[in-house]
């Protein structure tokens, strides 16, 4: 950070409510500094359709100068007739008319008075040239086929931003795809040449939105000269060039890195964050070449990398990004009121990358000198300071930051800025804050006394804080009073007063009275308690009563709080006493003591049941329920209810009876007609009110009658729409509930035999004629009944409807694997789906490289149009790679749901796949004992041989008949032999290991065996020996593969 001190010592006062220039012209008389409240962007462009540009330059300060710096010389807008001046301000205006480009520049506004002068950030006034492409004659671009080139664009500059498009003559995008792209720079790249590039209206339009203008490049030619044929080449980058990009960005702005390869086959590309992983923000453009990471943050700087690649080879290209950020203000410089030959501390700290440089100006002009003397990290000015502007600019490449601080230097007695005679309420127990804000020069002392007392209040109880504000920590009822507030320095004293009352809930009334006693009521008059400064707002009387509820005190009512009295209405046959409590603003106070008891008379009842309910279980039965009086209502004992009825729909007298419990069941009704009901209380002093009549139903019935006209209505392969005629409503024999649908599947369409499957069920509330009824099973014959229902249960069934579903695609697969890889070829078996839904076409076989990266092959896809087909075999794939298949089954409708499996082929032929489908043969497990047998003969004859010193010497037989194939078979060769019998001898393990063919027996001793007929005794039966036992072996081999295959 950077700091301006003004004299020898540290010492700062800051004003927080004078901080702002109009705050010093609200409640200061003096002249202030001048503060520039508006200004130009810093940027002001003069766009041809506006009608003219102001250039702002604004302060509230009266009786400012205002002056110009246009590109650092003086420039005085009221010299120029053609601008436009206003009054006390420093702004004026550009007319759009006539050349602009003379005013075209950079400006500074500075608006000074006597005690200093702000200046303004820099503006620029831009001109915009109407942006053209120079006029050309341009040579055609002739190209071979397959080799790449670039169309160059080469956009003027101007107002961004800038948009380039690549069209014909006719308007026509040329078509951009994976072999031809735009780069970043507007130029049209092509991967490699083909014949259809040929064509003379390559056109390049830059469009310029801000100035509303498109501009064309002349057309371009291009001619593409075939080859027999394209010789393919391994990537290499278009752009950018090299090998590595270092990106400087501004926090907020899009990265967008572009890596644009030549080469055929057209080469992907690929992009990775080294040592991350891609921002999850970051998306794909132009065909994958585009990387593009929007509002770049400080994490997304680092290490980018593409890579371009075909099947020739891959060229990678680096690109280091790192983020920066203009200045921002960590500290910015304040306003500060200091007086005469103190010192001043200035604060001015900015952040941004690269980090900013600090510089300081006072009124306008650069500081130098010894005084002020400039050192880091303070700025320090000597005690003969006066009022002055301060500006503090912060500045990297990516902007600039400017500053203005009043520093105003005077003596001036308090001014206390807070209102006279505040009134301030605290509640008991908590805190409170009265303010007393001062200004003036140097700084008050603030005092605070209560009352008529000259003493300043102290204690732990009292803080005066820094701002002049009085804290009283846990107030008290006897905080309450007047209060005077000091405010004392070198040029005088000035008070002013505040009020505070402490509040409190109000304390219990006293000397409650009963009076007016009445057989159902009673007048109740209290004395209300002090209510501690907050108005009392309401009295909440409560009762507790000794029979029923002993000891439990209950509201009765609530009365304003300016009544001292109220009647009470009370029920019969209880003992009452009475307590209230007050509340007000703070809360509810405690309550009083209670009154002495009061006993009422017995009376009949004041009111009947109510929430009557009446429901019918049963069909021949009415059940009445209701709900009780309380105890405290039954005003006497004997408490009864007389339960009155009759049938609504009938003129009849009123059937009665008197009960004790709060129910009765009315027997051997009609089902489901209506009556009139009514409950009457009564006790042993009388009956109560004439009670109300409601009306309910006696018992429901099943509904006596089925839905008609039932139809169906198939819309899908899964879904139908049933509809029926509403059922009579004298057939419901209750409340409607609604409709069930009933249906289950009879049979798929496959299958000649009928079977009752699972029933489902979807209910349907309240009176409707339709519904959907989905989830069906395709290709399938269901059917469906229709019923209502009400309250007792289900009606009859409705005539059942059949109805066959069409067909869909069939359900997943239940297995499908890998049976068998080896280096070319991947073996696949599959189940056929449970479900066909349908008549079963045949299976859709789909595959693709995958190999464990980014990178996917083409999908390959087979068509198998034979439904029976369990099984397939993949050919000419490649060895050791990673492939995923997919298989669906198909019907006339489509194909059904996909499900996959992966595998790896095998790097040579698997012999232990050959070897696995006759290792399980009796007659190849006695070959290999024969094998076995004969190898044992075979070594002891070659044991024997070595040690009779040659007199069997194989050796000498060959020097004396030279043979060309014999002679590579000498005796350490022909005594290698197998210790497992899963493996072959050495001279047939060539052929396998490279996919045995019939025909090939490679370069096995077999061939050895069959020409060496020219050996004597030893050398004979050695070589009939070999040539019989690797002829065997070799052939059996042979023909196992030929078999598998």
């Amino acid at each position: 950070s950077e700091c301006l001190v003004i004299g020898e010592r540290v010492w700062t006062e800051l004003i927080e409510s004078l901080l702002q220039c109009s705050s010093f012209l609200v409640f200061v008389p003096v002249e202030q500094l001048p503060t520039i409240t508006a200004q130009s962007p810093s940027s002001l462009i003069a766009f041809p359709f506006d009608e003219s540009y102001p250039m702002t330059c604004e302060c509230e300060n009266n009786n400012t100068l205002f002056r110009w710096m246009k590109n650092g010389q003086e420039f005085d807008p009221s010299s120029d007739p053609r601008l436009m001046k206003e009054e006390d301000s420093g702004t004026f205006v550009i007319p759009n008319n006539g050349n602009l480009t003379e005013y075209q520049g950079t400006y500074l506004c500075y608006a000074s008075n006597k005690l200093g002068t702000a200046t303004s950030k820099e503006i620029e006034f831009i001109v915009p040239h109407v942006p053209k492409f120079p006029k050309e004659t341009l040579d055609p671009v002739v190209v071979e086929e397959g080799q790449p080139f670039t169309l160059k664009c080469d956009p003027p500059k101007g107002i961004p931003p800038l948009q380039i498009y690549w069209m014909t003559i006719n308007l026509q995008h040329i078509e951009q795809d994976e072999r031809v792209s735009m780069g970043l720079n507007g130029d049209l790249y092509f991967s490699h040449a083909v014949e259809k590039d040929s064509r003379r209206d390559y056109c390049c339009f830059a469009a310029f939105p801000r100035i509303r203008t498109i501009v064309q490049k002349t057309a371009m030619s291009v001619v593409v000269k075939t080859t027999n044929a394209i010789l393919q080449r391994r990537p290499l980058l278009m752009t950018p060039s090299g090998v590595r990009t270092v990106k400087h960005l501004v926090r907020g702005e899009d990265l967008k890195l572009e890596c644009i390869p030549e080469g055929f086959p057209t080469p992907q590309v690929e992009w990775i964050k080294i040592g991350h992983k891609l921002p999850t923000k970051a998306k794909l453009e132009s065909h994958g070449k585009l990387l593009i990471v929007p509002t770049i943050e400080q994490e997304d700087s680092g290490k980018y990398m593409c890579k371009a690649k075909n099947k020739l080879g891959e060229v990678i290209h680096y690109f280091t990004v790192t983020v920066e950020e203009p200045p921002e203000w960590l500290l910015e410089p304040e306003s500060q009121l200091s007086m005469i030959g103190s010192d001043v501390l200035i604060k001015c700290s900015a952040t941004g990358t690269p980090q900013p440089a600090i510089t300081w100006r006072v009124n306008g002009l650069p500081l130098h000198g010894s005084s002020p003397r400039v050192f880091m990290p303070l700025v320090s000015i000597g005690n003969s300071f006066v009022s002055a502007v301060y500006q503090c600019q912060a500045s990297n490449r990516h902007g600039t930051l400017l500053a203005n601080a009043n520093i105003m230097v005077m003596n001036l007695p308090p001014m206390i800025l807070t209102k006279e005679g505040e009134d301030y309420t605290a509640v008991d127990g908590r805190g409170v804050m009265m303010h007393c804000n001062a200004f003036s020069s140097p700084p008050s002392t603030i005092t605070w006394s209560k009352d008529e007392s000259s003493e300043s209040l102290v204690g732990p109880r009292f803080t005066v804080h820094g701002n002049g504000s009085l804290e009283i920590y846990r107030a008290e009822k006897e905080d309450t009073g007047q209060y005077t507030c000091y405010a004392k320095n070198t040029e005088g004293t000035s008070a002013i007063e505040a009020s505070l009352y402490v509040k409190d809930v109000p304390d219990a009334p006293e000397h409650l009275v009963l009076s007016e006693h009445k057989t159902k009521s009673v007048k109740l008059k209290w004395t209300p308690g002090d209510d501690h400064n907050s108005s009392t707002t309401e009295f909440i009387i409560q009762y507790e009563e000794s029979q029923w509820e002993p000891g439990n005190w209950k509201e009765l009512l609530r009365v304003p709080g300016n009544h001292a009295s109220s009647v009470l209405k009370l029920h019969g046959h209880v003992d009452y006493r009475f307590r209230v409590a007050g509340v007000n603003g703070v809360g509810r106070g405690p309550p009083s003591e209670p009154t002495e008891r009061y006993k009422t008379p017995p009376t009949a009842p004041d009111k009947n049941p109510e929430n009557i309910k009446i429901e019918g279980h049963l069909p021949h039965e009415m059940d009445i329920n209701w709900e009780p009086l309380l105890p405290i209502e039954h005003n006497g004992p004997g408490l009864e209810y007389k339960v009155s009825y009759r049938r609504q729909d009938l003129e009849e007298d009123w059937k009665e009876h008197v009960v004790k419990r709060h129910s009765f069941v009315v027997a051997n009704t009609p089902t489901f007609v209506p009556y009139e009901i009514k409950i009457q209380a009564r006790n042993n002093q009388g009956w109560g009110p004439e009670p109300n009549v409601v009306t309910g139903y006696s018992g429901e019935d099943f509904p006596s009658a089925a839905p008609d006209d039932v139809a169906v209505l198939v819309m899908n392969s899964s879904v139908v729409k049933v509809s029926w005629t509403r059922v009579n409503k004298d057939k419901l024999r209750g409340h409607l509930g609604g409709y069930r649908i009933n249906w289950w599947r009879l049979r798929s369409l496959l299958d000649l035999k009928k079977s009752h499957g699972d029933k489902h069920t979807l209910t349907l509330p309240g009176d409707r004629n339709h519904a959907i009824v989905p989830r069906l099973q395709p290709f399938s014959e269901y059917s469906l009944i229709v019923m209502t229902f009400n309250g007792r249960g289900n009606g009859p069934g409705s005539h059942p409807v059949n109805f066959k579903t069409p067909e869909g695609v069939p359900e997943k697969n239940p297995v499908f694997k890998v049976t068998e890889t080896q280096r070319h070829t991947v073996s696949l078996a599959w189940a056929p789906p449970a479900e066909p839904n349908g008549v079963l076409t045949g299976y859709l076989l789909e595959y693709q490289l995958i190999n464990n990266t980014e990178e996917v092959g083409q999908l390959q896809t087979i068509d198998i149009n034979k439904p029976g087909t369990t099984k397939w075999t993949l050919r000419d794939l490649e060895p050791l790679s990673k492939y995923k298949f997919h298989l669906r089954s198909c019907t006339t409708v489509g194909c059904g749901p996909v499900i996959s499996e992966e595998s790896t082929t095998t790097l040579e032929a698997s012999l232990a796949s050959i070897h696995g489908g006759i290792s399980n043969q009796g007659w190849f497990i006695g070959l290999l004992c024969a094998i076995a047998l004969l190898t044992l003969i075979v070594l002891i004859a070659c044991f024997v041989n070595r040690n009779k010193g040659g007199k069997y010497s194989v050796k000498e037989k060959e020097d004396l008949h030279p043979d060309v194939e014999s002679q590579g078979m000498n005796d350490d060769t022909f005594c290698e032999y197998s210790d497992n019998d899963e493996k072959p001898l050495k001279g047939s393990q060539r052929s396998l290991s490279k996919e045995i063919k019939a025909g090939d027996s490679g370069d096995s001793l077999v061939d050895y065996a069959e020409e060496d007929t020219h050996f004597n005794e030893d050398g004979s039966f050695i070589g009939e020996y070999a040539g019989r036992k690797e002829k065997r072996m070799s052939s059996e081999i042979k023909a196992t593969t030929q078999s598998l295959a």
